[in-house]
């Protein structure tokens, strides 16, 4: 498949391919032709809510626990300055570049989809900040998953020209980077600073990067898995589609066809090749297991577009009249067109003079309902910022990672266990006075023990509010960042398994082997020769993971193999 150069966002067809492109190999980025009309049309309607002082959250109110507070007009596009500075609280090591540029990418697709309100000059600085390689420096931690604010900020920060980003190599102050990229900070308007720290596009930027590996290393465990069918020489009986029918479980039958498509052309395809009436359950089961990482990753992509693809601000701007235009209140603020309290008139309400120093309380009901300005269009209360079913979709995927995880362990310890695998003992050809792969076991346990560690479901954790108005969060971001972890962990895994499968095939020389172990064995012994006499294997681990499981050349074939199978 062709990457991507360059990437159109219209708020609606990112894919992760194109998430990658941007992230990773620095593709350009555009909006689509229609995006700032519409973003200028939805603007009027903040612009309008503003001159008639209609109390909106966010944009003439407070936010949070301060909702209810009126803000004076004159301070409204400090209000979003101040937004801005007083919410860039992350703390911790700076995110990689690659998962800063995704962030950025995500929120401005979100931008693009409509909804927020946001001045058109913002997205178009970040698509000019993500082209020229300006990257906000993010810190790690400081995400609970009810949007993403308080990392969110940071790029903000660089947006108005404070902060810190990376250009060019180095760590400069935003204002510094801007102006090297020949780019000038932007002047917010009411409402764009809680745009800008608003949505969960650190979330659905990593949840796009690990979906996307994620599903690449699914790929490649199922043609290590193979390898490592070739040199036990297991029984295939447990892929035949007429075992899976008879109890249709999801995924199964589908990774089954997969592993059946690697097998291709090998030996293991004659049932009488098959050492054993019935293998180990690692090896028996493979398609189980591996089939639901599939339905966990289906799961997980159901969760993601809406996210990478939508709009999750609060509150939302809809361009364009709902019927007869009229201003829909909340309970409790009357029939009339609303200004700020104790106005009963279309007329813009004067402010009296302490009311800049002293919050004005709105009337009860007045600060969470629909708002809709006549003849432009609405402004609505939203929870489209909340993510509880991705958080749920990342917790799911990695205990679905993590079994398939302990499987590639279990079937590497079975290779190297005489009576099961029929093979010399540790895969050594010297037999059990050499340790051959042994120690590897203990690698392998370790690995597994990390990635079992953070499977540890985060979107049930306790939940603290904001006076009791914040009351629920789901560390959806959490969730995302700590699965890049466990596929890093989940890559040098397989590594071990298929480092210890080609010896296996090595000694068992089988007559033929499938087309997608024969691509793997290929390029591990390109890189790592058989074992011998004793050595260190860290660094043939290593290597194989890097040379060949990181391979876009060996992923790209087997992909190829396994594509639009089951």
């Amino acid at each position: 498949m062709t990457r991507p150069t360059r990437v159109v966002l219209d708020g609606r067809t990112l894919s992760y391919a194109e998430v990658v492109a941007v992230a990773e190999h620095g593709a350009g980025v555009a909006l689509e032709d229609g995006v700032l009309p519409r973003l200028t049309r939805e603007r009027a309607v903040v612009d309008d809510a503003v001159d008639r002082r209609v109390p909106v959250y966010g944009l003439t109110t407070g936010l949070g626990s301060r909702a209810s507070y009126a803000l004076p007009r004159e301070e409204l596009a400090e209000f979003s300055v101040r937004t801005v500075r007083g919410r860039a609280n992350a703390v911790g090591d700076p995110l990689p570049v690659p998962l800063v540029r995704a962030a950025v990418l995500a929120r401005v697709n979100g931008l693009a989809g409509g909804g927020s309100g946001v001045r058109p000059e913002i997205p178009r600085l970040l698509v000019a900040m993500l082209n020229a390689r300006v990257h906000p420096v993010i810190p790690e931690t400081g995400s609970i998953g009810a949007s993403d604010l308080c990392q969110l900020a940071h790029v903000g920060l660089v947006v108005i020209g404070e902060g810190r980003a990376e250009f060019g190599g180095e760590l400069l102050d935003g204002g510094t980077a801007l102006r090297r990229a020949g780019l000038a900070p932007a002047v917010l308007g009411p409402k764009d600073g809680p745009v800008l720290c608003g949505a969960s596009p650190l979330a659905a930027g990593q949840g796009a990067l690990v979906l996307h590996e994620a599903a690449a290393l699914l790929t490649l465990a199922q043609a290590v898995t193979a390898l490592t069918y070739e040199g036990f020489r297991a029984n295939t009986s447990p892929l035949d589609p007429r075992v899976l029918r008879l109890r249709p479980a999801p995924g199964q039958s589908r990774a089954a066809a997969e592993l059946l498509a690697l097998l291709d052309g090998g030996a293991l395809n004659d049932p009488r090749q098959a050492r054993r009436v019935q293998d180990p359950l690692s090896l028996r089961c493979a398609a189980q297991v591996h089939g639901a990482l599939h339905t966990a990753l289906d799961f997980a992509d159901a969760a993601l577009r809406p996210e990478l693809n939508g709009c999750g601000d609060n509150p939302v701007v809809v361009a364009g009249g709902y019927g007869d235009g009229s201003v829909q209140l909340p309970g409790g603020c009357g029939d009339d067109p609303v200004g700020l309290p104790d106005s009963r008139s279309d007329d813009p309400v004067e402010l009296p003079d302490s009311y800049s120093d002293d919050p004005v309380e709105l009337p009860d009901g007045c600060s969470d309902g629909p708002v809709e300005v006549p003849g432009a269009g609405g402004i609505l209360s939203s929870g489209n910022f909340h993510t509880p079913a991705l958080a749920l979709a990342f917790d799911t995927l990695a205990l679905a990672l993590t079994q398939t995880a302990s499987l590639s362990a279990e079937r590497m310890r079975r290779l190297l266990t005489p009576a099961v695998s029929g093979l010399p003992a540790n895969l050594s050809p010297y037999g059990p006075e050499r340790s051959g792969f042994a120690p590897l076991t203990k690698t392998a346990q370790s690995l597994v023990a990390e990635i079992r560690m953070l499977s540890v479901p985060v979107c049930t954790d306790p939940r603290h509010g904001a006076d009791a108005v914040e009351d629920d969060s789901t560390n959806a971001s959490l969730g995302a960042r700590r699965l890049a972890t466990l596929l890093v962990r989940l890559r040098q895994l397989l590594a071990v398994e298929a480092l210890v499968a080609a010896q296996a095939v090595d000694l068992a020389a089988p007559p033929a082997l499938g087309r997608g172990p024969r691509v793997l064995h290929r390029a591990i012994r390109a890189v790592v020769p058989p074992l011998d006499d004793d050595r260190g294997c860290g660094v043939d681990v290593t290597v194989v993971e890097r040379e060949v499981l990181g391979s876009e050349e060996v992923r790209g074939a087997v992909g190829e193999m396994v594509g639009g199978v089951g």
